[in-house]
């Protein structure tokens, strides 16, 4: 039995976890600073820095009490160290530097978006599920989040190489655009989500941007701009000076939940043809996945989540999606990743920094 410490402190969610071998979550423990970051609409990284400062040592210390271990019993430290707001990486990865100095325990650096397609494959508190035991790799991996929007040939849990990826606006950076547009609230993916269930999708015609016929890059901000204009009219000038025929104000409850499942339609549309898209391109290499691995804070959206378990029944693949509680930032899945890295003894040295871009980006 293998037992990894996680840090994660990329964005916003000061997080620590326990994971046994790779796959069973024995504490996930999140610090969430969502009150914090809702009267500015998004995330302030000054604010995000310093309430990881309060929040890092109690969020270590109740992730190994509801793990039931002791620092000593732990085999490896492993913390996300890139991407992310530079400010708040640093706080998780000193923290793991100082712990693996104490403690004479490995160091391993994770990649935030690596780990997010380790998430569909944790379980809770029990050894992996019959399911889990089918053959995962090789896998497509699609991360869909407020960052990132990608898919990836996966040879393993560490080794993917990029397929495609957004040319503009991630997915889950759209959401939050759509929320605004339609004053919808914080956070705007849940929100859009919640209108969406309750409104028409048929409603408005709202454009899909595919691309090249065979393209599986992504391109989001077409759509934001259709559904601006679809609520405000087109605007007369330009810059600062530009003035619109109308507001979001005059929208009715109704008319919201319809643009808002309009969106919501377009998008998924979008995401479901690249996937068709990645699993033909991955058949053509002579790899035909065995599976699908969702991962990221979109994959908790109502529709993708059932067009996706559609398209796996359809084309034969297994479809992995991350519970809930491990589709949002956490550590749990940065300690589960860490397992296939300790096993192969790749470890990271003390001096370990913090880096604001993925390492996925050229796919190596």
């Amino acid at each position: 039995m293998t037992l990894i410490l996680g840090i994660e402190t990329s964005c916003d969610e000061t997080a620590a976890a326990v994971v046994e071998d790779g796959r069973v979550v024995r504490s996930n423990v999140i610090a969430s600073q969502h009150d914090l970051h809702e009267r500015y609409g998004g995330v302030v990284p000054e604010i995000a820095s310093r309430a990881h400062l309060e929040s890092i040592e109690p969020v270590l210390r109740a992730a190994l009490n509801e793990a039931g271990v002791k620092l000593d019993q732990i085999d490896a430290i492993a913390v996300g160290n890139r991407p992310g707001l530079i400010g708040s990486l640093v706080v998780g990865v000193s923290a793991a530097q100082s712990l693996a100095w104490a403690t004479g325990k490995p160091l391993i650096a994770i990649d935030h978006v690596q780990a997010h397609l380790h998430a569909p494959l944790l379980t809770e508190n029990q050894k992996p599920e019959t399911r889990d035991q089918k053959p995962v790799f090789p896998a497509l991996g699609f991360v869909v989040s407020g960052g990132h929007t990608s898919l990836y040939a996966m040879q393993s849990p560490s080794e993917q190489t990029l397929l495609g990826s957004t040319i503009d606006d991630a997915v889950g950076e759209a959401y939050d655009k759509a929320a605004v547009i339609l004053q919808l609230g914080y956070p705007g993916g849940p929100a859009v989500d919640r209108a969406a269930r309750q409104g028409n999708p048929a409603a408005c015609d709202l454009p899909r941007s595919l691309l090249a016929r065979d393209s599986v890059d992504f391109s989001f901000s077409g759509l934001k701009t259709a559904l601006l204009y679809t609520v405000r009219g087109r605007p007369s000038g330009r810059g600062k000076q530009a003035r619109f025929e109308r507001s979001a104000d005059d929208l009715t409850d109704p008319q919201r939940r319809d643009l808002a499942a309009s969106f919501q339609q377009a998008v998924v549309d979008v995401l479901i043809t690249k996937l068709n898209r990645a699993l033909d391109h991955m058949a053509a290499l002579g790899q035909p996945p065995h599976a699908l691995l969702v991962g990221g804070g979109v994959s908790a959206n109502s529709l993708l989540r059932e067009r996706v378990a559609e398209l796996g029944e359809k084309r034969g693949v297994t479809v992995h999606l991350p519970a809930m509680t491990y589709c949002i930032d956490n550590a749990a899945m940065i300690a589960g990743l860490a397992f296939d890295y300790h096993q192969r003894g790749e470890h990271a040295d003390l001096d370990l920094p913090a880096i604001a871009t993925t390492s996925l980006i050229s796919g190596s």
